[in-house]
């Protein structure tokens, strides 16, 4: 959750929801993924949730993640968060058998990443710039074929990261993340969440350690899926609803009367 820096009334880190009773599950969840992109009406605004066993999914501090994604079909480890951006280019694009050219990268427009995309374009590649959503970016990886995005890169949000994550493990694909502390006060967060290794690279497989149910739901219109749509009397939307064990993807397109969503 990310209560705190959204100053949302609830959906606190470490928040107790449910009955008390039945399996314990570990929720990820962002209500808005893509705040600006919303009021906006810019592609690629979602609400994400992922769910797993208890304790399998890491408790993620409300810090920055530097992170790094790519989808299947590549040899493990062929990129890594050690490699310099360049590096991961040439060799990604070796693994692909092209050029650095054919390579698209997507990257948060932020102004902390504006000597890593200065040496992304110096290599060549072709460059997404996104200015927000980057659940959207990560997920953009697994389906190459359809949004033309090979590789993620750059910092965001730890929870993202951890939302992140979950899909690609129901899609497929490869994960990297590494927490980022700018103070003392966000390392005491990382303390208290039980993290004592504040220099770990997570792969995708630590961050989310077991069976993972993913789902998301376009807000507006983008390559992940359609947004909410308002006709008189009903409202459209599509969710991408995904499970890790069973590999099973499913895109569901479902219409509401509007009166029972006012109800």
């Amino acid at each position: 959750g990310e209560g705190e820096r959204d100053e949302a009334p609830m959906l606190y880190i470490g928040e107790e929801v449910g009955t008390g009773h039945g399996p314990e599950v570990d929720i990820a969840l962002d209500p808005l993924e893509g705040t600006t992109l919303t009021a906006k009406d810019m592609p690629n605004a979602l609400t994400v949730i992922a769910m797993a066993p208890r304790g399998t999914m890491l408790h993620a501090p409300d810090v920055y993640m530097e992170k790094l994604a790519i989808g299947p079909g590549y040899p493990v480890d062929v990129v890594s968060l050690k490699m310099s951006p360049s590096e991961r280019v040439t060799a990604l694009a070796k693994a692909r058998g092209c050029k650095p050219d054919d390579i698209t990268v997507c990257v948060l427009e932020r102004p902390r990443h504006e000597e890593m995309i200065a040496e992304l374009r110096a290599t060549g590649c072709a460059i997404r710039l996104i200015t927000d959503g980057d659940v959207a970016g990560v997920i953009h990886t697994a389906e190459a074929h359809r949004t033309g995005i090979d590789m993620y890169m750059g910092s965001g949000g730890a929870p993202e990261g951890v939302l992140g994550a979950a899909a690609l493990k129901c899609m497929g694909g490869q994960m990297w993340g590494q927490l980022l502390f700018r103070n003392d006060d966000e390392r005491g967060r990382a303390a208290k969440a039980g993290i004592t290794d504040l220099d770990k690279i997570y792969t995708r497989d630590e961050l989310v350690t077991a069976d993972v149910i993913f789902s998301a739901t376009g807000v507006t219109d983008g390559s992940v899926v359609s947004g909410l749509k308002h006709e008189p009397g009903w409202i459209e939307a599509e969710t991408l609803l995904m499970r890790s064990k069973s590999g099973s993807v499913r895109r569901i397109h479902y219409r509401t009367p509007t009166s029972s969503v006012n109800s």
